[in-house]
């Protein structure tokens, strides 16, 4: 199982900062989270850069147990 963790306005979307998800590459965590947290999640989701261990991830990246999916969408403010 992978950690998915949630940041501003992900978390917001969501409704928590983090989910446990039983998947093998970055893009499979992201869909179930999509299923999970709806339509509101998936537009926050489209503009956000996605993170694996520290690291800017594709959703081809494979997942293992214990990783964590960092989800970032973009901080806006003045």
């Amino acid at each position: 199982m992978a950690t998915l963790r949630l940041f501003a306005q992900a978390r917001e979307a969501a409704g928590t900062d983090r989910v446990e998800i039983d998947a093998t590459t970055v893009g499979a965590v992201l869909n179930e989270a999509r299923v999970r947290f709806g339509e509101h999640f998936a537009a926050v989701l489209a503009s956000s850069r996605v993170w694996l261990n520290g690291e800017q991830a594709s959703e081809d990246d494979t997942v293992r147990g214990g990783d964590e999916v960092a989800v970032l969408p973009p901080v806006s403010g003045g």
